[in-house]
């Protein structure tokens, strides 16, 4: 299975259910990376476009790679009004992008499906000189604020939580150094949110793992979940650190 594609098949619940990023990050990315009409920018792997219109407002040649020919599509509707955007429905991995050069790569959430060893060298390639490479991405505290229905939760996870295939990326950040990146930082920002029990469903239907989810366990998952949020006042409260981890090519 390729569990880069599995998000093609839900575009309109993926930008629905989908966690945004805070305007801070984007305003440092976009004063780090000194954006502006004229700079030319690629971002990886935009799904339905969250982390996208920030950067498309200053005004940049902004082209997008994305892998699912339906979330292009719809990211391509989304965003048509934009005379700066433009899409490529294509694999990052083994798209020739010729002689062009950016002064801004970036991935939201995205850099991680792709094993180091084609990925940062792939992005230092087609970064200009001084360019700046910006990874970011959400890590979510679930457990903090609800520890007792945290653990109600994980009793429905236990039961019924049997995934074709388990989510198993894990790249290291700081290896970017190991391809010739440097002034290598990690910024991060912080938010709390608070979803009733359909729009927690909402959110976690948009996980790769809990996509490839099949019967006889989806239903029973689903309804445990949103039985076990209801028996805690319709209410769960989460705290994101998101994360930007910024690299300069010298």
């Amino acid at each position: 299975m390729d569990f880069r594609k599995v998000f093609d098949s839900i575009p309109e619940k993926f930008d629905k259910g989908r966690t945004r990023y805070c305007d801070e990050l984007f305003a440092d990315v976009i004063e780090y990376s000194k954006l502006a009409l004229g700079k030319t920018v690629l971002e990886i792997g935009p799904g339905t476009g969250q982390a996208t219109e920030p950067i498309l407002k200053t005004g940049c040649s902004y082209l997008a790679i994305e892998l699912g020919e339906n979330l292009a599509e719809y990211t391509k509707n989304k965003f048509c009004s934009y005379d700066n955007f433009q899409i490529v429905n294509s694999d990052f991995e083994t798209y020739d992008f010729g002689h062009n050069q950016f002064d801004l790569v970036y991935s939201a959430a995205t850099i991680q499906w792709i094993p180091e060893e084609i990925g940062f060298p792939k992005v230092y390639d087609i970064l200009k000189s001084n360019g700046i490479f910006a990874m970011m991405l959400t890590r979510t505290d679930e457990k903090s604020a609800n520890e007792a229905l945290y653990s109600k939760i994980q009793e429905v996870y236990d039961k019924y939580f049997y995934p074709e295939e388990e989510y198993k990326c894990n790249l290291n950040y700081n290896n970017t150094k190991k391809y010739g990146f440097t002034d290598i930082e990690c910024r991060h920002y912080h938010n709390t949110r608070k979803l009733n029990a359909d729009e927690y469903i909402s959110w976690i239907s948009t996980h790769a793992c809990h996509i490839t989810l099949q019967e006889p366990y989806k239903s029973g998952f689903y309804a445990g979940i949103k039985d076990a949020i209801l028996s805690f006042g319709n209410s769960i409260t989460l705290y994101d650190t998101m994360d930007l981890y910024l690299v300069r090519k010298p």
